[in-house]
């Protein structure tokens, strides 16, 4: 239901967009399959790392089960998907809203590069607005859907930001926003602001902690107190500003990139 619309709301938004880490598109096709029904179909370029979403969530038969991702992965890969939004919002000949990001809706290359991808709930908007009215009842997945969207039909920026601050979420705890342990009232974004009163050590992705040094229990006591401070910064000065309920009171996209880099700058370069 609503597949026709998608595709088309994806070619449109393909038309307009280029950028390093925005999926690039081969081909688009329209004819008819073997039965004579509609066949639509979009071709990209084979991303050999599969969706975040498999690294993040790894299962049986995975083939990605066995690997990890590094904190600095993580925040590269935070940099790459502020990147793509910041051009779809204000770079592009006409500001795009993506409405659906996600970790199964980023793709990672051959050297861990994160491209957004999926634009088939993308919505234009125009130059002066900050928001597009949609015909579409849900605006996005359940888990990172802005409160927003619950209570009008337009689409906006803001909803992109908060989705994005769950994305970061997610990227730092390991837990998605549908978890089963959140319920009556509990979210992600509550479990990572109780996490600042237990210490963030019990929310980060337990993964971030097994990838410390190895050389010595003083070296690796170091390594995770660094791992331990940089996951607190981003969650707190990204993720919780990005997934503020009011959305006026959110952070700017632009205003991530500053913060990611600096980040990125304290404890990654030498």
């Amino acid at each position: 239901m609503g597949a026709l619309k998608n595709f088309v709301a994806e070619c449109d938004a393909f038309r307009n967009i280029r950028h390093r880490n925005l999926i690039k598109i081969l081909i688009a096709c329209s004819s008819v399959d073997f039965k004579g029904n509609d066949f639509k179909a979009m071709v990209f370029e084979f991303k050999p790392n599969g969706t975040l979403e498999s690294w993040l969530h790894p299962e049986g038969n995975d083939p990605f089960i066995s690997k990890t991702l590094k904190l600095m992965q993580r925040i590269n890969i935070a940099i790459d998907v502020e990147s793509a939004l910041e051009y779809l919002h204000h770079h592009g000949q006409v500001p795009i809203i993506h409405c659906d990001l996600k970790p199964s809706n980023i793709l990672l290359d051959d050297d861990m590069t994160a491209l957004v991808s999926d634009f088939g709930l993308a919505r234009f908007i125009n130059e002066s607005a900050t928001s597009s009215t949609s015909s579409f009842g849900i605006k996005g997945t359940i888990g990172y859907i802005a409160p927003e969207y619950g209570m009008t039909n337009k689409v906006s920026m803001h909803g992109d930001v908060y989705s994005y601050g769950i994305f970061l979420m997610e990227l730092f705890t390991g837990k998605r926003p549908t978890d089963g342990a959140f319920k009556e009232g509990r979210t992600l974004r509550t479990f990572v602001m109780g996490g600042f009163s237990e210490g963030v050590m019990s929310t980060m992705d337990e993964c971030l902690l097994a990838n410390g040094v190895q050389a010595s229990d003083h070296s690796q006591t170091i390594d995770h107190a660094k791992t331990f401070e940089c996951v607190s910064l981003v969650l707190r000065i990204i993720g919780l500003l990005c997934t503020n309920d009011l959305s006026m009171e959110q952070m700017d996209i632009r205003r991530v990139r500053n913060k990611l880099n600096k980040i990125n700058k304290v404890f990654f370069e030498r």
